[in-house]
């Protein structure tokens, strides 16, 4: 095992792809002679030249576009944008091209792309670069969209996607990049379809992703101090959604709050919401409850965007909620 930060291991894992397959480059804005706009490909310039690590103009739509051609070329393209919301300009490539060739082909063209997305508030960037909108992509079908929370996971999730034969959208939390954790090297893939049970519990299950983990299992920390057992499920994928692993998680603690960084109103917490309402009403003991941010565009100002974003303690009053509904 290696002990490093998401940053270093998603570098990592762009290294060790670089190497094993010539087909493999990376593009983007500033991913070259900068090192990127998070330093996550500092240095793979001078190793791998241009070629390989191309700096592109500032035009989202030329340069995701350019991967799908090749992809379908026969390369395997990985394509960094800077921020989710400059990706709303490549919409029309990634949803009317990316995801639906293999389908308008009739099976005869696959699209092997990786796109990496940072995303995500919480560093006082306001409202052009702070959202999380991984649920529009998550609504659309053709792509797998995955979303790693630990430094295991930004490894071994880039190295798996780029197996896959369609498109792979990985968003990555832009809080992350300094977090330190192990991975392990010898490791080629990860698991691109299962959530995790980052921490088991009987009473209560909290499920998120990406970025708020942390506070979530902070959360967990506290309510356990409480006397209260929870349960921290990390979704990883968001789709393919781990749905099974959800609805066993709630049969045990027949409650479960759902904390996302999205806006409330059509969340992917409003998602797992339905799936759990759907398939799992029986075993909940009290309704499903959310954690979301606040409905209004990132602040800029940093007491702001905190007071905007989901915190510990509204994920514990909101299990604490569920708990005494029951009590």
């Amino acid at each position: 095992m290696t002990k490093t930060t998401y940053r270093e291991a998603v570098r990592a894992a762009l290294r060790k792809a670089l190497r094993a397959d010539p087909r493999v480059f990376l593009m983007g804005e500033d991913v070259g002679r900068y090192g990127g706009a998070f330093a996550v490909s500092l240095g793979l310039l001078d190793e791998f030249g241009p070629e390989r690590i191309r700096d592109t103009p500032l035009s989202e739509s030329a340069f995701v576009g350019a991967g799908i051609g090749a992809a379908l070329g026969g390369m395997r393209p990985i394509v960094e944008i800077m921020t989710i919301n400059f990706s709303m300009l490549a919409m029309d490539q990634i949803l009317n091209n990316a995801a639906t060739l293999r389908h308008m082909s009739g099976g005869q063209f696959n699209v092997p792309l990786v796109v990496r997305v940072a995303t995500g508030g919480g560093r006082q960037m306001a409202a052009q670069h702070s959202h999380s909108l991984e649920v529009w992509y998550a609504h659309i079908p053709g792509i797998r969209v995955l979303t790693p929370a630990t430094v295991d996971d930004a490894y071994g999730m880039l190295l798996g996607a780029l197996c896959e034969s369609d498109p792979v959208f990985i968003f990555e939390h832009a809080t992350l990049y300094p977090l330190e954790g192990e991975f392990d090297e010898s490791k080629d893939l990860a698991d691109l379809t299962h959530a995790k049970v980052c921490r088991a519990g009987q009473e209560v299950t909290l499920i998120t992703y990406g970025g708020t983990l942390g506070k979530t299992l902070q959360a967990a920390e506290q309510l356990a101090s409480e006397g209260i057992d929870a349960e921290v499920i990390d979704l990883r994928s968001l789709r393919p959604l781990d749905t099974p692993t959800i609805l066993k998680s709630v049969a045990k603690t027949h409650r479960a709050v759902i904390v996302d960084e999205s806006w409330r109103t059509g969340s992917f917490a409003a998602e797992i919401s339905a799936q759990i309402m759907e398939r799992a009403f029986d075993d909940l003991d009290a309704p499903v409850a959310r954690v979301c941010s606040a409905e209004v565009p990132a602040p800029y100002a940093k007491h702001l965007e905190t007071a905007s974003l989901p915190k510990v303690e509204e994920v514990v009053d909101a299990a604490r909620g569920l708990m005494s509904r029951n009590g």
